[in-house]
């Protein structure tokens, strides 16, 4: 049964007294009815209301915990009296939402202050004007107090319509040392300043970095370095996104969690052996499956290498007659891809309204694209009496993923699968005996010079945006410079070209003119963002610039300003599409293009070849995509070709390739032993296992260039990986079959690890 209201009645139906002489004579907070409450045309507030749902919910659990300042309006019936909220329109919206959910009644009972017309408007001004909402501090502290109550995390979401993952981030600032809350209150402290903080988990480390900071130290992202610079990124490593932080921790691994980042992957970790453990384990789990399938050997690696890949020969699936049902599906994806691709040419350019058409009809043509695919790959199967003399790749992708490269030969092996019928492609001693192949015409480059000028300068421009953030590779790529010339008697006298061009001279404007594009790639926002910074805290004068650096943090400040003038210097424009000693710090960076670059009409397709742009479309979308571009003119295909690839992660292989130039030695610590060698293979006519091509790499198959749907390797180009770069050379553990303790590189911490 409801409370019996009272309403006090107030005689209001006389005329207004003025304001300037009634002015806080208001009536005392009484309760009437809700049904009596009306919006007023007299409140100051017009803009749309928002966060009413939780505001509803509050009041559900709590009550209405301050009153609404109402006005009488005419209209009342009888001893009902019609009330116009001029202050608390947001409590009566919520009331109205509540009422609809049937939560309250009619007549519950809402404390109101009841005021003339006169003083309503003005009053909601006041009220809306002059509220000074809770200081950051006391927020806070209110949390923390709560907390210390015992209170749920989801006790106090509901409490303060908030979501669980706020309400944690508000308790991790409010455990922050008591020191540095304390600057909050005063604005010498940020609240992205001490979300930083907050990574560690002891105030006297927290107390420490900031007190010993200098101002520009006390930046979040150099905060959140300070604290992590000897772990592993998650966020970044492809190792943790192919392990998973929740196994990671299920295994007892501690990780630092970023609760201020949205990545699913926030956080930084500490061990490494953990970690490098968990990867063996989950390559073997997969790799057991995969034997299963009946091959006749499994290597698992942690990265993939196209080197080792391309000294083996392939073995090619068989293509099984489709089955009556699967024909069936065919027929209706072919039907189906033909009337969507008819339904996105019919849109008028013009029509701005035809772009979120476009994009609707373009998400189901890739939907049907990979139906396509998926069933196409399905008629690709292995010949079980050819398996045992094949076997198999288990490899941890650049993404984290896994790939699986199956139908891999060995050179001894390809003979007797060949007698026995098998198509086996892309081995060397097949190629090297080849009269045709030796004797083939030189063909046309893919990118002309001034593409490869192009696109390099992008790749040049997104190693220096990766220096940046990964300073410590930026100081390893300046020793691997200046070691061997440091050490000559060590590593030998060599002369090769190298990715750092150390005579002085800045590459900002030649990479300009290569790339007049750059300037809107994210890498070269990040690289002009540290520029303006530099700019503005590097000392004026020349002669001052020595005893600031002396005085700098060589962690921090040094080796920041460091990977800078490294990524200032890089020489990585070229004009052909051939090996580059960039690739090696490319490598080391685990540089992934696609953040960098995206394939559009201005980038690359209006640059290209029309076969070039059936041949990219067929790799990364589908061959029937690329079979509906035949038929356009070449500046239909560039277009349709960017609309195609608009949600495809890919890129040219010239940003995939990680094959470097061969370095000759002029002579070294053993030059004698070497000369003879080298006179001994001269005799012989071959090389050192005579195996390998002139030119130094594995010969391969030019036929062997179409991906082969049923190897189940996932790539970011679905480039195989007979026809893809070489990466740089293997680690001496790079041949056994499972990762070790030394063979995984993540050994050392800190931006080098992966």
């Amino acid at each position: 049964m409801q409370a019996q209201v009272e309403t006090p009645v107030v005689d209001t139906a006389g005329s207004a007294t003025p304001l300037e002489t009634s002015f806080g004579n208001e009536q005392p907070v009484v309760a009437v009815p809700y049904s009596s409450l009306h919006p007023s045309p007299l409140n100051a507030r017009t803009r749309p209301l928002s966060g009413i749902e939780g505001l509803a919910a509050n009041i559900h659990a709590k009550g209405l915990l301050q009153n609404l300042v109402v006005h009488e309006m005419k209209g009342g019936r009888g001893k009902q009296r019609k009330y116009g909220v001029c202050a608390g329109q947001r409590r009566e919206a919520a009331l109205d939402l509540l009422y609809a959910q049937k939560h309250i009644a009619a007549d519950y009972p809402v404390p109101v202050r009841i005021v003339s017309d006169g003083e309503a408007l003005a009053i909601s001004l006041i009220e809306n004007s002059e509220r000074e909402g809770l200081d950051p501090f006391d927020v806070l502290r209110a949390y923390r107090m709560l907390a210390e109550e015992g209170r749920s995390v989801d006790y106090i979401a509901a409490l303060f319509s908030a979501s669980p993952l706020t309400v944690k981030r508000r308790m991790k600032l409010a455990n922050v040392s008591p020191k540095l809350l304390g600057l909050l209150r005063e604005d010498a402290i940020t609240l992205d300043q001490l979300a930083a903080l907050a990574l560690a988990d002891d105030h006297e480390t927290q107390e420490h970095i900031w007190f010993d900071a200098n101002e520009w130290q006390r930046q979040p992202n150099y905060l959140r370095q300070a604290i992590t610079r000897a772990e592993i990124d998650a966020s970044r490593s492809r190792l943790v996104r192919f392990v998973g932080l929740a196994a990671y921790e299920a295994a007892g691994g501690y990780v630092r969690r970023d609760l201020f980042s949205d990545d699913e992957n926030a956080g930084y970790i500490a061990d490494a052996e953990l970690l490098q453990k968990l990867v063996a384990q989950k390559l073997d789990a997969a790799a057991e499956e995969v034997r299963a399938e009946g091959w006749g050997w499994i290597k698992t690696r942690v990265e993939r290498d196209f080197l080792e890949l391309n000294r083996y020969g392939r073995l090619r699936p068989v293509q099984r007659p489709y089955t009556d049902d699967e024909q069936k599906q065919m027929d209706a994806l072919t039907a189906q891809q033909d009337e969507l691709a008819e339904k996105l040419e019919a849109l008028s350019e013009d029509d701005e309204s035809a772009y979120e058409e476009a994009d609707r009809l373009n998400e189901e043509i890739e939907r049907v694209n990979a139906a396509l695919i998926a069933l196409e790959s399905v008629a690709l199967v292995w010949d079980e009496t050819q398996m045992g003399g094949a076997g198999v790749f288990v490899v941890v992708g650049p993404q984290g993923e896994l790939v699986i490269e199956r139908g891999l030969v060995r050179r001894e092996d390809a003979s007797v699968l060949e007698a026995a019928g098998a198509d086996v492609t892309g081995t060397p001693e097949a190629q090297a005996h080849d009269p045709a192949s030796a004797q083939a015409p030189k063909l046309r480059p893919i990118h002309n010079a001034k593409l490869c000028q192009r696109l390099t300068a992008h790749r040049t421009a997104a190693v220096h945006a990766e220096l940046l953030a990964q300073p410590a590779v930026a100081l390893a790529a300046l020793l691997h410079y200046l070691v061997p010339k440091a050490l000559p008697e060590h590593f030998g006298r060599m002369s090769a070209p190298d990715f750092l061009a150390l005579t002085g001279t800045n590459n900002q404007d030649s990479l300009l003119r290569a790339a007049d594009d750059l300037g809107t790639s994210p890498a070269w926002s990040a690289v002009e963002a540290q520029r303006a910074r530099w700019v503005a805290e590097l000392p004026a004068k020349r002669a001052d610039l020595l005893p600031w650096l002396v005085q700098q943090d060589p962690g921090a400040t040094l080796l920041d300003l460091l990977a800078f003038c490294t990524g200032t210097l890089l020489d990585g424009i070229t004009g052909e599409e051939r090996p580059h000693a960039i690739n090696a710090l490319a490598g080391a960076l685990n540089l992934d293009m696609t953040r960098y670059w995206t394939p559009t009409r201005a980038t690359y397709f209006d640059h290209v070849s029309k076969a070039r742009i059936a041949e990219v479309v067929a790799t990364a979308v589908s061959p029937k995509a690329a079979t509906d571009l035949e038929k356009m003119k070449k500046a239909d295909a560039a277009a349709a070709a960017e609309l195609r690839l608009a949600k495809v992660a890919w890129v040219p292989e010239i940003f995939t390739d990680r094959e470097i130039p061969a370095v000759p030695s002029w002579g070294g610590r053993d030059g004698e032993e070497d000369e003879e060698d080298r006179d001994e293979d001269n005799d012989s006519g071959t090389d050192g296992d005579g195996a390998d091509s002139a030119d130094g790499t594995d010969a391969q198959d030019g036929d062997d260039a179409d991906t082969e749907p049923g190897s189940g390797a996932e790539h970011i180009n679905d480039t195989p990986p007979d026809t893809a770069a070489v990466n740089a050379p293997t680690s001496p553990h790079s041949t056994s079959p499972s990762p070790t303790t030394d063979g995984v590189s993540i050994g050392q911490s800190g931006p080098l690890a992966a």
